[in-house]
Parts: structure tokens; sequence; C-alpha cells
């Protein structure tokens, strides 16, 4: 057995990202940049923007985490500001891509598994999704994030031009810890 089906139970290893990274990261997202509707971006950032912004991720001590599978780095994620008004601050979104021949194995799973509970040990309240292509397009990643408590909160409808057509978002949410049922501690 070959493909995805044999590589069900071969557990990623996840770690914080190191600037070694980069490379793998900017080849990665570059594929779903030019051939798929999760970013809207048209065209694949170079490496110092890649850099730049896992830096600023990072600076802001938010958790960006690789997925290390056969022997290299095979999907990352990564939580970022939701929005920048202070009101937000208790919020963040975020963004998960594996690479394509290791799609279907468990690496989405487990790299959104360590996301949500690195931002729950931060005293992050809210965790966004913001999924391109909507369910037509981005069904895969409608489903992870189900399968890890979040629901939906809402669709654009075309709010995207891309390849040649309109493309709808759908916002998903869920809770982080207590969520909004208790006051959080003082962020600044």
């Amino acid at each position: 057995m070959t493909g995805p089906e044999a590589a069900r139970g071969e557990s990623p290893v996840l770690r914080e990202s190191i600037g070694g990274d980069l490379a793998a990261i900017q080849a990665i997202y570059g594929h779903h940049v030019l051939n798929g509707f999760g970013s809207f971006e048209l065209a694949a950032p170079d490496f110092e923007e890649i850099a730049s912004r896992r830096d600023m991720v990072i600076g802001l001590g938010l958790p960006y985490v690789v997925a290390e599978w056969r022997g290299r780095v095979a999907g990352f994620a990564y939580a970022g500001p939701f929005r920048p008004r202070p009101a937000y601050r208790y919020t963040v979104e975020d963004s998960i891509y594996v690479a394509p021949d290791a799609t279907g194995c468990g690496l989405g799973s487990a790299l959104l598994a360590a996301l949500i509970a690195r931002c729950e040990t931060l005293d992050y309240r809210q965790m966004v999704a913001v999924i391109g292509g909507g369910e037509a397009r981005n069904a895969g990643s409608v489903r992870l994030h189900a399968r890890h408590g979040f629901r939906m909160a809402g669709q654009f409808e075309g709010i995207g031009y891309k390849s040649g057509s309109w493309v709808d978002s759908i916002i998903m949410q869920r809770a982080l810890g207590p969520g909004a049922m208790e006051a959080p501690g003082p962020r600044v």
C-alpha cells in the first residue's frame, strides 16, 4: 500500500519553526498560492517575504509550528492576530498548509491540535479560520476544522477573484479555554 493509506499512523514530529524551515515553508505555501484557493494571494511570496511574515508572528509571541514527516518539513501552521483593533486582542486566526504529497495523512490535524493547545496556554479565547474557496473548493479544510470543534460562523460569497472565477470564504470559529464564559487576564 502506498500514498495516504500507508502513511496513516505515522506520527509527525511537531516543533516550533526555525530559520532553517523557511525554504520548505515557502515551497509549501507557494504551491497552495498557485494551485488552490486556501490563500487569496495571486503570486507566491519570495523567501524574504516569508521570513518577514514568520518573524512578525514569532515577534508577537504567537506560535509558528512545523510538522516534520518522513525526514522533512511537510507542513506548517501559525496563529496570527485576527484584526488589529485592541478589542480583538484575545482572538487569533489560524493558518495551516500541508505539502501536496502529504495531504490526507493527518498532518493538518496534528498541526491544528498543536496550534490550539499553544494558543490556549497563552490565554487566547477565540480562534477563527477564514477558509478560502468555501466548501466547494476547500471541503477538506472545513472538515478538519469541524473535527477540532470549530463551528460555522458565516460565509462571504464571491469575496475574492482568483483563477478566473469569484471565490467564497467560509468563517469558522471555536472557543479556546473558557472562551467568552469569563473575563480574560490582562493583555496590553
